[in-house]
């Protein structure tokens, strides 16, 4: 028999190992993070402890799906609240038994009590058969995430800060040596159209005559 409910503390370690499984489940699994299971423990009682959901799906007294969501509140892009599933997996032991469609509903009936407009839901990177199984039942491509890691990110902000100051330094050698050359053309050009310059002394006119003397 199959049961959709909320996880107990006790699920957490079986719900940890899902996520593991989730992981290793897709091409590009070596980024989703490390399986340390201890650490995913932490997380998925965090998640609890901060008012996420964590759903299981139960068959023959084993936990063979997992929902992970959070209900995310109106905010400036949105005027009503949303459930964001951070995780929809199922082992591939239990799958083509309908445990996908079932967690669905029960994320769908936890959306309606809080009141969500809408469901977001991040598949793993690369996991081809849940995108497929998330378009057949009518969720469409909202948006793309994209990931770096701090330290790359701080190392590219600081070789384009550089690249940016010494571009900026270079504009402004460029463009100081452009207004000495301007001023130096109109310098010239000044010159040019003053016209010939009068070499004469400052009251001087026109160079007197002397006679010479006559002899005695």
């Amino acid at each position: 028999m199959l049961e959709i409910r909320p996880a107990r503390e006790d699920d957490l370690p079986a719900v940890a190992a899902l996520a593991v499984e989730a992981r290793d489940d897709s091409p590009t699994g070596a980024q989703l993070g490390a399986q340390d299971a201890g650490r995913l423990l932490e997380h998925l009682s965090v998640l609890l402890a901060a008012g996420g959901h964590v759903l299981v799906a139960e068959h023959n007294g084993q936990v063979v799906g997992v929902i992970l969501g959070r209900v995310v509140a109106a905010y400036l892009f949105a005027h009503r609240a949303s459930l964001y599933l951070d995780m929809l997996f199922v082992a591939p032991r239990a799958r083509r038994h309908g445990v996908g469609h079932a967690l669905l509903r029960a994320a769908a009936d936890l959306a309606a009590e809080h009141e969500c407009d809408d469901i977001y839901s991040a598949p793993v990177p690369g996991n081809r058969g849940v995108q497929r199984f998330l378009a057949r039942l009518g969720f469409a491509p909202a948006a793309g995430h994209r990931v770096v890691s701090v330290a790359a990110l701080q190392r590219r902000l600081a070789t384009d800060a550089a690249a940016r100051d010494g571009a900026h330094h270079s504009r402004r050698s460029a463009r100081g040596g452009l207004e000495d050359l301007i001023a130096r053309r109109r310098r010239a050009r000044s010159v040019m159209e003053s016209g010939p310059i009068d070499m004469r002394p400052v009251g001087g006119g026109a160079p007197s005559r002397r006679r010479p003397a006559k002899a005695s």
